[in-house]
């Protein structure tokens, strides 16, 4: 039997930012935790940074995860706003760096088509995904489905590129969940 593989998902915002872990054991994905980071919208942009930096930390000192996967910028219409998220975007990246985890990008339109949803499909259609596929009977917030679906399509990516690097006569069993270098699951961060 394969060791678990961890994977802790952000969907970065500056006011609320969504978190979730997911574990892969066996053949099988574990949803073990998701939130939401809540910054006080009164707050001037940097002190609300500094609280996303520890609640993020938090998390990852509470899960240690394997692995961190973020969602990446997708096109703005005001450019004010794609850059507080840049901001937001950064810390995430920083928190995990800081903690050692190798960290993962993952396009929006990406994410959506990882837990079976259409790249256009709406926040609500995406949690429904998310909680079938993740069995969730509980109500989980848009920014919690968000980052978990980060975090599944991580672990699909990565459990994809572990059998595509099989020879191929071995391919006919899936791999165990890799512990591999970033740069073997794609674009690392």
């Amino acid at each position: 039997m394969s060791a678990p593989f961890r994977v802790l998902g952000i969907d970065p915002g500056s006011r609320v930012s969504g978190f979730g872990v997911v574990e892969a054991r066996g053949h099988r994905l574990h949803h073990l935790c998701h939130g939401v980071l809540r910054l006080a919208a009164d707050l001037p942009l940097e002190q609300r940074l500094a609280e996303l930096f520890r609640g993020l930390c938090q998390a990852l000192e509470r899960w240690g995860p394997d692995a961190v996967a973020v969602e990446g910028v997708f096109a703005f219409r005001n450019a004010r706003s794609a850059l507080v998220l840049g901001h937001a975007r950064g810390v995430a990246l920083l928190a995990a760096a800081q903690g050692g985890r190798p960290v993962f990008e993952y396009a929006p339109a990406a994410v959506k088509r990882a837990v079976g949803a259409s790249g256009a499909a709406s926040k609500e259609a995406v949690g429904r995904q998310v909680r079938a596929f993740l069995g969730l009977e509980l109500p989980v917030g848009a920014d919690a489905t968000d980052a978990l679906a980060v975090a599944v399509c991580h672990l699909h990516r990565a459990r994809a590129a572990a059998l595509l690097s099989q020879p191929p006569r071995t391919r006919r069993r899936a791999p165990p969940w890799p512990r591999l270098s970033p740069a073997v699951y794609g674009a690392p961060r």
